[in-house]
């Protein structure tokens, strides 16, 4: 590295500075950064083991060549008004002078003791009308170890400079100000007014104080052919050849040389870092979303399970109260008063029917008719409920879709619009072909065949009602029978009673069997459909839902990972500042 051999502390120093820019350089592979950014990177790793390198930036016209020439104290680069290449000069030691093209640059070698150390790059203007001018400028600034920004007495600190300063600025790089041909300028004032203006604004735009020199680069070239001592001191060259000396000997530019990638490794570090941030953000509502999904899921189940319990429990009650006027029934009925009534055993039955049976099916037929209405309307509602929660996330898509997120290449965004789109698109088919009859009609069905389970009878064309009804008059003629006038003939008065007793023993019995049944069998096939219904809908959202899981769980440990390498690359951004040698 560099152009001496390095320490131990400083070898180590530098193996944890490449340690953790390949880190970095593996996150952000993971990341899919951009080509640009990589390319960044990858540059500033292979600059660790490259000559150190100054960058002189500018518009055309500054005197950017004419100041490179008056560093080296040699014409070396040719002077001009217009930009005359579109190519970086870079500018390196050799025995003999020589000027090649190769790989877009234009490099020249010449016998001069400054290039022995340092390598120096002329950029084209950053304002130069070839517009290939700016881009190989801009292209080239990410790769130095030292600005040196030129800019021209006569138009300080223009729209341009300022703008691509600002490019400068995001890569963190060490600037140094030059104000050239003060020569033009008509006093010391007129110099002073020139030099505050550029101080003040770079420290607008920077934030930190800058370092500014006013210099002629024109008379201290003269001066350096002519040996006039008079035109050098009045040049103002000495002044910024001592800083450039000072600040660039061996420890300074050891600290430089790992500044420049720690800056551009921190600048991409915490850019992606937002990035994740900011989709994780975008994930975070999400995951709210799909959170308040399953609550209104949950509230909507215990919803339809109590209002499930409280319609059973009021055809139990029903049934229940049936059982009552069959005991109060048999009470009156089976008495001897009522011996000759007990012979007619139509009519007994008949009364039975009116009296205990009276209009119990046909409550239990409405009962279960209006909840299996209730419970396909339900459903369709979650239906749409489910649907308006996707078009929302979509339209929340639209509406944060902005700021840093677009840095990892939207490829997250995207696939979540399309999954959102997809799983909407589900669910509208869903509500499009909900056939709102078929399903009453399935139900049913399943009740009717609860029914006639319940009491072994086969399912015929036979409306609920009238299942329910033969099963019960069925219960009522077993139960009659008892009473027959045969019975009393053979066992005398006396068997009345106990007959009574025993009737309404088998009618608690048969009722509640019935009860017992019909509830169970009700229960079990509305269970089975409604976890059906739930399971359809979580079905539909759940490729959506793994997705947001699988990304937030992927980018949290991409956070923390960028989190740790911002700042070990903090830590040693400090132990470089700090660097004496």
């Amino acid at each position: 590295m560099l152009d001496v051999r390095l320490t131990p502390a400083q070898e180590r120093l530098v193996d944890q500075v490449r340690q953790w820019l390949e880190a970095l350089q593996a996150a952000l592979v993971e990341l899919k950064a951009t080509a640009e950014d990589q390319e960044a990177l990858d540059q500033s790793l292979r600059q660790l083991d490259d000559f150190f390198l100054l960058v002189v930036v500018g518009e055309f016209n500054a005197g950017k060549s004419a100041f490179i020439n008056a560093l080296l104290g040699h014409p070396l680069l040719e002077e001009g008004v217009t930009p005359t290449t579109r190519a970086i000069h870079l500018l390196r030691y050799g025995e003999e002078p020589d000027r090649t093209f190769q790989d877009g640059l234009w490099i020249q070698t010449a016998p001069l003791d400054l290039l022995r150390t340092i390598h120096i790059v002329d950029t084209p203007g950053t304002n130069a009308v070839l517009r290939e001018h700016e881009a190989i400028t801009e292209a080239f600034v990410p790769r130095s170890d030292l600005v040196l920004f030129v800019t021209s007495a006569d138009r300080p600190f223009t729209e341009s400079e300022r703008r691509f300063l600002e490019k400068v600025r995001a890569w963190g790089k060490k600037i140094l100000f030059v104000v050239n041909k003060i020569d033009i300028l008509p006093d010391e004032d007129a110099i002073q007014k020139v030099t505050d203006f550029v101080a003040q604004n770079a420290q607008r735009l920077l934030g930190v104080t800058p370092v500014v020199f006013p210099i002629s680069a024109r008379w201290a070239l003269r001066a350096r052919e002519t040996g006039d001592r008079a035109v050098l001191a009045g040049s103002r060259f000495p002044a910024l050849e001592r800083y450039i000396r000072e600040t660039l000997d061996e420890a300074g530019r050891f600290r430089l040389k790992l500044l420049n990638p720690l800056g551009v490794g921190r600048r991409l570090a915490n850019h992606y870092r937002e990035a994740v941030e900011a989709e994780l953000a975008l994930l975070a509502a999400d995951r709210e979303a799909i959170d308040g999904l399953e609550r209104q899921l949950a509230l909507y189940e215990a919803d339809v399970r109590r209002d499930f319990r409280l319609r059973l429990s009021e055809m139990d009650n029903w049934l229940h109260e049936m059982e009552k006027r069959g005991r109060l029934f048999f009470d009156e009925t089976l008495r001897l008063a009522r011996l000759f009534d007990l012979m007619k055993k139509e009519r007994v039955q008949k009364a039975f029917a009116e009296q205990v049976v009276a209009d119990t099916p046909e409550r239990i037929e409405t009962a279960i008719e209006d909840l299996i209405d209730w419970l396909v309307d339900q459903d369709l509602r979650q239906w749409q409920a489910v649907t308006g929660y996707l078009e929302a996330q979509v339209k929340a898509y639209e509406d944060r879709l902005v700021g840093p997120t677009g840095a990892l290449g939207g490829a997250l965004a995207q696939d979540r619009r399309r999954l959102l789109e997809s799983v909407g698109q589900a669910a509208r088919r869903t509500i499009a072909g909900y056939d709102r009859e078929a399903e009453a009609a399935m139900l049913a069905e399943t009740a009717q065949r609860a029914v006639a389970e319940s009491a072994l009878f086969e399912v015929g064309a036979v409306g609920l009602g009238t299942l329910l009804t033969l099963v019960l008059t069925s219960t009522a003629a077993d139960l009659t029978g008892l009473a027959a006038a045969g019975t009393v003939a053979l066992m005398g008065f006396l068997v009345i009673p106990t007959r009574r007793r025993q009737a309404k023993a088998r009618l608690e019995e048969k009722v509640g069997q019935l009860r017992r049944r019909l509830v169970q069998e009700l229960t079990h096939h509305f269970e089975r459909e409604f976890n059906h219904s739930l399971q359809r809908i979580r079905d539909a959202v759940a490729p959506y839902t793994r997705f947001v899981r699988a990304e937030t769980a992927r980018l949290e440990a991409q956070q923390a990972r960028l989190a740790e390498i911002v700042e070990a690359l903090q830590a040693l951004q400090v132990e470089v500042e700090r660097w004496k040698g």
